[in-house]
């Protein structure tokens, strides 16, 4: 019997371009760098349709720099940056980069042609700072370049690429937020940055590029840029999206719903764990649940009806206590302020008592002075003074009025001792008292501690008689309403399982356009690896799965960065073909470099020279960027659009050193 292989034979890559498409329906003619608007063009660079290369030869492969040539550092992916601005991308180089350009032209302006049906959009956007962005349509270039009327920005060619290509309705099919455009996660497709290396065909923009790409161009998570890519092929119907936004509402019911029962279970464990240690039954022999709540319910009713015997006391009593200790304090506080205030007194007096002893003397010595005067202005003795006469002073010491003050002093002494006295004794006198109030305040104290402690005793049991109550209750509502979650659960995947179902449905549908893809891509493939080799493309739940076989399965790095290429082609040929919304155009950024070895690189120009002349004309554009020498029939024009060089400075993309 004839094996599979030949019953279905790989098929040659063939396609059917529309009649009436004459040129690619979005393609980039030019591009043109100025060092300022109307000053020195930098640049200017012409593109064609079909097969455009910029090549920066490396070593002996530059016929003028010799063997110590350098292709790399020339400006290849400046160059395609560059054109994805033009485009509509937010920026042109990583932050270094955009320092150092904008620095060195501080005036700088980049700008494009883009032919969108065969109508020229002119592009002028800034590489340093304060210029503004233009995108006009039957616009010439370079009088866009000098305009500075009011900034049209991009958006006019944005709008017009999603209206024209696109389509109004593929941003809500690929998921993307509301207001979110579409061309720029088609654009990141279409020109994946140098950095992603080519490694899957869902690594569109890599963060180490500094693009600020949008979602869901970028970021790890792969499944938002498959939705998108199927929605560019036309693999994803309006259907299939409303259904799997049904699916992703059901998953998320279905979470909830399962972490609710965890929940649920957690709170039912916790309170009968509780209730079997409040209630004394951790080493009885227990049923299982749902029996166990019937002892558990038993048991807590038991313990209630025993606390509500406990006897309560008298609450009028624990009243009249508090009553009678407040008053004890008030006591107790009164007589030891009176104290204090006696205690602060004392040495006030003790200290008057000092003064007035101190006086003594004085006046003692004033009245025995009186008694045998002597004059006080000439110090005579008064005697001799009436005698003889004196001849200073008439005036005599008064002897009575002596002897009363001192007499008066004296009996203020009496006194103040008296006063003393009586302070020391109402300080003496109020210590019985004091303790006779602290020890009253005491017994008051205990009293009302031991009549709470009673009141606190039954309230205690009475409470968690009441909590192992409610537990109880509570633990046969959840019995209740884990039977409920859990058929909710059941229904929640069983409509889940429902959908998926229907979304299998959906991706059988689609099998014809990744069939049509598979085709493509196997006829590539044979025509890059040899008629031994071919190719299939499958859509699984996982994701998108290119496969190569030549002589087995191939999984070798070389092979990985093939089937990226290989399916970018794919999806070009089928966007010739009218099938997606995409453009039939392609930039590739050195994918020489990603691991694809020589032989493999010679047939993938053969092929895009294939696709030129015979296959599909001059309705595609596809640029790449190489430092390996191209093959001797494609390396000159039409084909060779610009030949850059790491050195010396002047053979760089800008011309100079940043």
């Amino acid at each position: 019997m004839p094996q599979q292989d030949d019953l279905f034979p790989v098929q040659s890559l063939s396609i059917e371009v529309p009649e009436d498409l004459k040129e690619p329906r979005l393609w980039v003619r030019r591009l043109k760098i100025w060092e300022a608007p109307g000053g020195e063009v930098i640049r200017d660079v012409e593109l064609r349709p079909g097969l455009n290369i910029i090549w920066s030869p490396d070593g002996d492969d530059d016929p003028e720099g010799g063997e110590r040539a350098i292709g790399h550092g020339g400006g290849k992916t400046l160059f395609c940056r560059l054109l994805r601005y033009c485009l509509g991308e937010t920026r042109f180089a990583d932050e270094v980069q955009r320092d150092a350009i904008s620095t060195a032209f501080l005036n700088g302006v980049v700008g494009a042609e883009v032919m969108l049906d065969g109508v020229c959009w002119a592009v002028s956007r800034p590489l340093g700072v304060g210029r503004k962005h233009f995108a006009i349509q039957n616009g010439k270039l370079d009088e866009v370049a000098l305009m500075d009327g009011p900034a049209t920005g991009i958006e006019p060619l944005v709008d017009a690429i999603e209206t024209t290509i696109i389509g109004d309705r593929t941003a809500e099919l690929a998921g993307l937020l509301p207001g979110q455009r579409a061309w720029p996660i088609a654009l990141a497709w279409a020109s994946r940055d140098q950095e992603c290396r080519f490694d899957h065909v869902l690594d569109w923009r890599s963060p180490l590029s500094g693009s600020d790409a949008p979602q869901p161009a970028s970021g790890e998570a792969k499944s938002p840029r498959l939705l998108a890519l199927r929605a560019f092929i036309v693999a994803l119907t309006e259907d299939e999206q409303n259904t799997r936004r049904k699916e992703q509402a059901l998953t998320n019911q279905l979470d909830d719903a399962k972490q609710q029962r965890s929940y649920l279970e957690w709170d039912q464990k916790r309170r009968v764990d509780r209730l079997v240690n409040d209630l004394g039954l951790i080493d009885s022999s227990l049923p299982e649940m749902p029996l166990l709540l019937d002892s558990l319910k038993s048991e807590a009713d038991r313990k209630l009806a025993t606390a509500a015997d406990l006897p309560a006391g008298d609450r009028s009593e624990l009243s009249e206590a508090r009553r009678s200790l407040q008053s004890a304090r008030a006591k107790l506080r009164d007589a030891e302020l009176k104290a204090a205030g006696l205690e602060a007194r004392l040495p006030l007096e003790e200290k008057l008592l000092s003064q007035l002893k101190s006086e003594i003397p004085g006046l003692s010595a004033a009245a025995q002075t009186a008694a045998s005067p002597i004059c006080p202005i000439c110090e005579v003795p008064i005697d001799t003074a009436l005698a003889e006469g004196c001849k200073l002073s008439h005036k005599l010491p008064d002897a009575e009025q002596c002897q009363a003050r001192w007499d008066a002093k004296r009996q203020q002494i009496e006194v103040q001792v008296q006063a003393i006295s009586s302070v020391r004794i109402d300080i003496e006198s109020l210590k019985p008292e004091i303790a006779i109030a602290r020890q009253s305040s005491q017994q008051a104290e205990e009293r009302v501690r031991r009549l709470e402690q009673a009141a606190d005793a039954r309230d205690t049991s009475w409470r968690a008689a009441t909590r192992n109550v409610d537990d109880v209750r509570r633990c046969k509502e959840l019995v209740d309403e884990l039977a409920g979650s859990k058929s909710a659960i059941n229904s929640l995947e069983s409509k889940l399982r429902q959908v998926r179902e229907q979304l299998r449905g959906f991706e059988d549908k689609q099998a014809k356009t990744i069939g049509t893809i598979s085709q493509k891509f196997s006829g590539i493939i044979r025509h890059l690896l040899g008629d031994d080799a071919k190719g299939n493309v499958r859509l699984t739940g996982s994701g998108l799965d290119p496969q190569v076989e030549a002589g087995g399965d191939r999984r070798t790095a070389a092979i990985q960065s093939l089937k990226v290429l290989a399916f970018d082609l794919a999806c070009l040929c089928l966007s010739l073909e009218g099938r997606t919304r995409l453009p039939a155009f392609l930039i590739h950024d050195s994918p020489r470099e990603a691991d694809l070895g020589q032989t493999i690189y010679h047939e993938h120009f053969s092929l895009l020279r294939l696709l030129e002349k015979s296959l599909a004309g001059s309705t595609f554009q596809y640029i790449i960027t190489t430092t390996t020498k191209p093959p001797d029939d494609l390396n000159r024009e039409p084909w060779l659009r610009l030949t850059l060089r790491g050195a010396p400075a002047a053979g760089r993309l800008m011309r100079r050193d940043l």
